[in-house]
């Protein structure tokens, strides 16, 4: 242990890299919250210790980088799974884009030092202040990438929800830095000394307060009413290599179909199937060559196999591309959810407005095509954003809102609060993602649920699918890597939470209140 201290103090440099590296160890599948607390406690420190702003920042900086190159590594897995490019390009585009993603936390370090350079409370509540700030900004600037924020260190088990269970009251990005706080509260217990009863309390509580929720002594939540209509979700499992090869097309949807069958013949249901669960183009009107790959060639006899599989009186909802013509050229696509009755008709459709930059589309193609740089998923043209969340409106299966793959992960923008769903319905397919994607990708999901009041079921392609109550409790799941279906009434929502009357703006007003307290601390401590 000395010989460790000894490193973290003369190697401060070196010393954040690890701590990014450490704190990134809270998050699925490791859940190694305390010791993840414990990389907070560090850059705070280095904060505190910091001469001048230019140090504070760096420090904020290497910890962004060491954080988010272990957070985001399933991103390098995605490249092991297109041939436009060489599979190592994948770590290089893990490294460039924590260079990226690590202005955020220094960010937070240096608007901490800025304000509370004083040390103490001061500084602690300045850190918590201005990380639910970077945290904002970095899920819409640049279009946003939100993924790992630092509350879901905060998320318990299946059955408990633990410190998120606060997430009504606060949003993401708030929790963020109460997690920031705890932080903030051991490195001034540290400093008070175990002998203090009050250094005791703030080494403890804080470790308790995220370790408990991961133990069976910690109470959960009863469950939710089922109040919804009947649903069956279907996992299929279709590994990545096999889901865009038309000579699987046929296996594949074999696959779906033998999961979709009812239980009691002719029993009504709402069918939910993932994202890419469907390869043919539903639509007419397209140019012909467009449906060579299509079940009878011709989307009419597509949808009426679908809705064949749905049932009397059933309707499906699937994962399906949607292209987009200009004089007779197919000029662009939309990542869609279509919404097919029994008969074969399209009665509701969604498309996804959140796209992945460099995976749906590529951003200045013009200058990186010519580098031979493509995007991930394949195809020649790029997919078209969508106006945004809407609700669809199912009649008897109920008010869905649709968010596709990782639009999921995006606090604040997955419900129109001016007509607001009954449940959430997150298809994705996440066989891009390696051992480590899955797990976090539900556990923002689980967030959302909590957030908004609203049960979240989520359907696959390899893995995780889950039903998700309002509590963020997982009433049911389908593991990674196996086939099956979970069949159920949809939870009932809760009323409309304050996160989901306020959004993002509840996130900004707390961390006015941390840094109002900074501020108040700070002349305190001056006299």
């Amino acid at each position: 242990m000395p010989r460790a201290l000894d490193l973290y103090r003369n190697h401060p440099r070196l010393a954040a890299l690890l701590c990014g590296a450490l704190t990134a160890a809270g998050f699925a599948p490791l859940h190694l919250a305390p010791l993840a607390l414990l990389g907070v406690v560090g850059l705070l420190d280095l904060v505190a210790r910091a001469a001048n702003w230019k140090q504070a920042a760096l420090a904020g900086w290497l910890f962004g980088v060491g954080h988010f190159c272990i957070g985001n590594g399933w991103i390098a897995t995605a490249f092991t799974y297109q041939a436009a490019m060489p599979a190592w390009l994948g770590w290089l585009a893990v490294v460039l884009l924590s260079l990226y993603l690590a202005v955020y936390p220094l960010l937070a370090a240096l608007g901490a030092w800025m304000i509370g350079r004083r040390g103490g409370p001061a500084l602690v509540l300045a850190f918590a202040g201005c990380w639910i700030i970077s945290e904002w900004l970095r899920s819409w600037v640049f279009t946003g990438f939100a993924w790992n924020p630092l509350g879901a260190l905060a998320l318990g088990s299946f059955a408990r929800p633990g410190l998120a269970a606060v997430l009504p009251f606060t949003g993401t990005y708030a929790l963020s830095g109460v997690v920031a706080l705890l932080g903030g509260v051991v490195m001034l217990g540290l400093r008070r000394g175990l002998r203090d009863w009050r250094g005791m309390a703030g080494l403890v509580a804080p470790l308790l307060l995220l370790s408990a929720p991961f133990t069976p002594l910690a109470p959960a939540p009863g469950p939710s009413p089922a109040a919804g209509p009947a649903f069956t979700l279907v996992q299929p499992w279709i590994p990545q290599d096999e889901l865009n090869d038309p000579a699987m097309f046929p296996r594949n949807f074999a696959r779906l179909a033998k999961l979709s069958t009812p239980l009691a013949p002719g029993e009504p249901r709402l069918l939910l199937w993932p994202e890419s669960g469907v390869p043919d183009y539903l639509r007419e009107g397209y140019p012909e060559i467009a449906y060579l790959d299509n079940f009878g060639a011709d989307p009419i006899i597509a949808r009426t196999r679908l809705g064949r599989v749905a049932g009397p009186g059933g309707v499906l909802l699937t994962g399906a591309t949607d292209l987009e013509e200009q004089d007779g050229r197919i000029v662009g696509a939309r990542n869609a959810v279509t919404a097919i009755d029994a008969g074969g008709a399209i009665v509701g459709s969604y498309a996804k407005a959140h796209l992945v930059p460099y995976g749906e589309y590529l951003p200045m193609r013009s200058l990186l095509t010519p580098l031979g740089l493509s995007r991930l998923v394949p195809g020649s043209i790029d997919f078209w954003p969508g106006p945004g969340p809407q609700t669809l409106d199912l009649g008897q299966w109920g008010r869905v809102g649709v968010q596709v793959c990782y639009e999921i992960i995006f606090s604040g923008q997955v419900a129109d609060r001016e007509n607001r769903p009954a449940f959430l319905f997150n298809p994705s397919n996440d066989g891009w993602f390696g051992s480590w994607g899955p797990p976090q990708h539900l556990a923002q999901a689980r967030m959302r649920a909590i957030e908004e009041g609203l049960p979240v079921l989520r359907a696959t392609t390899t893995g995780i699918s889950a039903v998700i109550e309002p509590s963020g409790v997982v009433r049911n799941f389908v593991p990674r890597n196996q086939g099956g279906r979970i069949d159920g009434a949809i939870p009932a929502a809760l009323p409309p939470t304050p996160f989901a009357r306020l959004g993002n703006m509840l996130a900004l007003l707390w961390a006015a209140a941390f840094l109002v307290a900074s501020v108040v601390a700070s002349r305190r401590a001056r006299g």
